[in-house]
Parts: structure tokens; sequence; C-alpha cells
């Protein structure tokens, strides 16, 4: 089954594949109708790959036959293809960290599972990350096919603010496909809607020196609906300012907090020394002042920003990393006895 042309191969002439296993990770939601094409797509873009490789795909809580099209095709195409099904709706992240988490390849490469990314572009990521030493290769979708006004323009505002927010500065953070070294993925943590900075959370432990994009063709959706709106404009903010946090006031979040506390606290103790003035020297009825309730809830603001909100933060950091707490639940997946379950060069 092809939907779309194929492309010429993008690697230079005569070049060599460094060993490695590739895991593809590819998050799905409701793509029922993406799940059968996607996969012949991925097996013509891998089909002269000298090296294992391996397909996860991720239902991410579907409500329509994505799941059952996912187990229809694994057993279809082999052992090399792996099904991971969430038991509800957990959203990208989420579904994105159990592809990682079940991923085994100490390269990985993510997908959206629309299409829209062409896995074609891989090999080439695959070969530039290896022979370049870099941590990630970012995809750049320069001739995005997608509306201006509500895709294109949100997308080129939010990724100049987080590129000034985090300090890595890359041209398309929304792009879903990705090349990683596996053993840097696989030391952070993915929460939230945290997957649209997976280079900022790269650059808390590796140098963004080792970070690069590359630009890769980005089609117009075929089948289905997307599952973005403007809403997701929100949560990305408040998630942007929790990175903002964790990169720079992580192992100090006190100075964080603690300096909107005192900014608080201060103008709670200015207003309510006026009205003590106020009060002591003209001898003025203060109790019934707007002034007076305003600063004492100034006051009591700033302390509460000062205790609650790094206890809070600290709390949940602790929750997910040293207890080993998982953002998600995965079905058991049955033991693959036939075969090690990599897809490998013929011989």
């Amino acid at each position: 089954m092809s939907l779309l042309p194929i492309p010429a191969s993008g690697l230079p002439d005569g070049a060599v594949m460094p060993e490695h296993m590739l895991s593809i990770v590819v998050p799905m939601y409701n793509e029922a109708e993406n799940v059968e094409p996607l996969l012949a797509r991925i097996h013509q873009a891998m089909e002269h790959y000298s090296q294992p490789w391996e397909v996860v795909l991720v239902d991410d809580g579907s409500t329509d036959a994505t799941a059952n099209e996912i187990r229809r095709l694994a057993a279809h195409y082999g052992a090399h293809v792996h099904a991971v099904e969430l038991v509800r709706n957990y959203k990208q992240t989420a579904a994105m960290q159990a592809g990682l988490d079940a991923a085994r390849g100490d390269v990985i490469a993510t997908l959206d599972g629309d299409l829209q990314n062409d896995p074609f572009d891989i090999p080439r990521m695959v070969y530039r990350l290896l022979t370049e030493d870099l941590d990630l290769v970012a995809g750049w979708r320069k001739d995005r096919q997608e509306g201006f006004w509500m895709r294109r323009l949100p997308s080129r505002i939010a990724n100049r603010l987080i590129g000034r927010v985090t300090g890595v500065r890359l041209k398309d953070y929304g792009c879903s496909l990705k090349v990683f070294r596996g053993s840097v993925i696989r030391s952070v943590r993915l929460y939230g809607e945290m997957h649209r900075f997976i280079p900022a959370w790269l650059a808390t432990v590796t140098t963004p020196r080792r970070i690069a994009q590359e630009v890769v063709t980005h089609h117009a959706r075929i089948y289905g609906q997307s599952k973005y709106g403007i809403s997701r404009t929100f949560r990305v903010v408040l998630d942007l300012v929790f990175m903002y946090f964790f990169m720079r006031y992580r192992t100090r979040p006190g100075h964080f907090f603690g300096g909107i506390g005192i900014v608080l606290g201060a103008l709670g103790s200015l207003v309510l020394a006026y009205l003590f003035c106020v009060k002591l020297f003209l001898g003025q009825d203060i109790g019934t002042r707007p002034m007076l309730f305003a600063g004492f809830f100034l006051l009591i603001a700033g302390v509460q920003m000062v205790t609650s909100g790094v206890l809070a933060e600290m709390l949940a950091r602790i929750y997910h990393e040293a207890n080993g707490a998982s953002a998600y639940v995965a079905r058991p997946r049955p033991d693959e006895q036939e075969s090690d379950g990599w897809r490998r060069p013929a011989s």
C-alpha cells in the first residue's frame, strides 16, 4: 500500500551506516485508518536498512478500532512490530513515554501516527546522529502542509517563545519526527505536555551542541482528524512555566518561589506599614479600608508562595523519580517466544 510518493534515499553515496539497533516509536490515538498505511510506509522506508530495527506502536486508549488494527498488523508483519496498549487515554506525552520505555534500541526514532511525518527521513537522520556524534536530531517541517493562521503562525510564535525561555533554539519544536541516542532520552522522564519540550529536557542532561535539526518532509493529513486545537496553547504555556522553573531552579526551587513570595510579601508589608502610619499619626479609621484586606492578602500570599510552592514541586519530583512512579498504565504484553523481536537485514 503506497498512498504517498516514494522519495530517493537521502543517504550520501557510498555511506556505511554505523552499527546500532533502531527502535521506531509511534504513539497513536483514534488513527485506525492510518495504522495499515503507516506500517506499510515504514516497511518501505526500512526495506534496505542495514541494521536491526523494530517498531513500537502505542495505542493511547483509542475509542475506535486502532488497537484492533495494531494487533492485527503486528501479527501480520511479525515479532519486530510491538503493540503497547494503554488502558485509557493518557495524552501524547504519556503515550510517548510508554513507547520509549518499551523500545530496546540504542537509537530511538519517534514520529506521529497520522502519516504527516515521513519514515523515509529516518535513515538519513539516524546516519547524521551517529556520524556526527549527536544526542538528538530534531525534524524541521520547513514546508509545512497545514493552515497558516490556526497552525503555522501559532507554532512559529511558540517556537520562538520556547527557544527564548529554554535557551535551546530550534525552528520547529512541534515536529514529532525526532531521532535520539537511547541512553540520553532514557535519562529523562516526560510528564504533562512535555513531549513538545523534549529538546529542552535533553539540554538538562547533555549540551545543546549535541542537538541538531534536519529538514524533513511533511505531508497533508489523508485520513482522520487532527487531535490538536487552540486549547492546547494554554497547556503549553503552563508547561513552559514549569520547564523554565525546572531548567533554572530545580536545585534551588526556593529562589524561584521565594522571589515571587518576597515581592508579594514586600508589597503587603508596605501597604500595612502605610496604614499603620495613617492610624498612628493621623488617627484615621482603617478597619474597613480595602487596602487593609489587600495588604493582609499580599502578605499571606507571599508566605504561601514560599512554602506551599516549594513543597508541592519538590514532592512531585520525589514521587515521580525516587519512587519510580509512571505516568501511565499499560496492558501486559504477551511473551515473545519465537523471535527476539528485531527485523534484521537479509543475509
